[in-house]
């Protein structure tokens, strides 16, 4: 019998029109753990300020990213498929999803129960556990499933930042900016979250938001700032960074109320005040080149670097379609 495997990435408009970008906002900041405040508040939040006066800006940022294809986000989870597909073999039945509009994840799931699969294996394709990511993924498979007569076994991977070939495909990316440029520093830079989401998820509301970030451990396994501090010190372990050469911090801040710390845009400041020159940042939250990696840190934040006396801004692309990447995925569906 068949084992279904679905892949579900974030999400993307599905074109760069203010519509669909509105369309797009309106369903992701919804979602109640992505902006986890009361229903009635929330919605106002994003009917009523957030998506009528961020979709036009979010548009013109959509187009710059955009290609003859779409969203590269979406066109590189896609291409993972058939090579994917090739490694599992056909004891397998291999669909894709965007946790957020098309295609659905209700549209995957319909596919592989259409093909009558005796157990689905869904990969959030976030290496470090979320709320508002992993989560909201599994949230959403469990909310459709449930309605089904007959229910597969279903398993899910909650996080796979410790999967040497995922960490390999950083390593081998950054190694190819390394080998041009002698860097000064190094930035790990990560989606942030809301302080608060951090500590709902705490083991013993133990967590403190700072030291008790830098080891990780069973009480801290599913912490998001720990996970971060916890990649960032594998792959600088497999390029040979010593711990002064580079610096974990978080990005894509929305809102009033704190964020996890260091912000990035504060970080890349103080390394150019320091006399930094030449920096390589890396974004090992995303496994896809998307707007938070080719505009934010790509873009802007090399805009900033510069602009605050630093010399050189360079960006390590994410995993995308590479042929390790294939095999870890491959291996995560294989080791369950």
């Amino acid at each position: 019998m068949k084992k279904g495997v679905l892949l579900v990435n974030l999400g993307t408009p599905d074109s760069t029109s203010v519509a669909d970008v509105r369309k797009y906002l309106r369903e992701f900041l919804s979602d109640k753990r992505v902006i986890d405040i009361p229903a009635v508040p929330r919605w106002m939040l994003v009917n009523l300020i957030i998506a009528p006066f961020r979709a036009p800006k979010s548009a013109a940022e959509y187009r710059k990213l955009f290609t003859e294809r779409g969203s590269p986000l979406k066109y590189y989870t896609e291409d993972l498929l058939d090579p994917l597909r090739a490694l599992l073999g056909a004891d397998y039945v291999v669909e894709y999803a965007m946790r957020y509009q098309s295609p659905s994840i209700q549209s995957g799931l319909d596919k592989l129960k259409a093909a009558n699969v005796s157990s689905i294996h869904v990969i959030p394709m976030f290496p470090q556990y979320a709320s508002a990511t992993t989560g909201s993924v599994i949230d959403k498979v469990m909310e459709i499933t449930k309605t089904w007569q007959i229910i597969p076994e279903i398993r899910f991977t909650s996080q796979f930042l410790e999967d040497d070939k995922f960490l390999e495909v950083i390593a081998k990316n950054g190694r190819r900016w390394m080998e041009k440029t002698d860097y000064d520093h190094f930035v790990f830079s990560y989606h942030g979250l809301p302080e608060r989401q951090i500590k709902k998820g705490s083991v013993g509301n133990q967590c403190q938001l700072g030291a008790c970030c830098n080891k990780f451990h069973e009480r801290n396994q599913f912490c998001y700032r720990a996970q971060c501090f916890h990649t960032s010190r594998l792959v600088a372990d497999k390029l040979g960074i010593p711990e002064d050469k580079y610096t974990v911090c978080f990005q894509s801040r929305l809102g009033k109320d704190p964020w996890i710390q260091p912000y990035t845009e504060d970080v890349l400041k103080e390394l150019a005040k320091s006399g930094k020159k030449k920096v390589l940042a890396f974004s090992p939250a995303f496994v896809s080149d998307c707007l938070e990696t080719t505009i934010e840190v790509g873009q802007e934040y090399k805009e900033e670097f510069i602009e605050a006396g630093g010399e050189q801004w360079d960006l390590v692309e994410s995993l995308n379609d590479d042929p390790l990447w294939v095999e870890s995925l491959a291996g995560l569906v294989r080791e369950r």
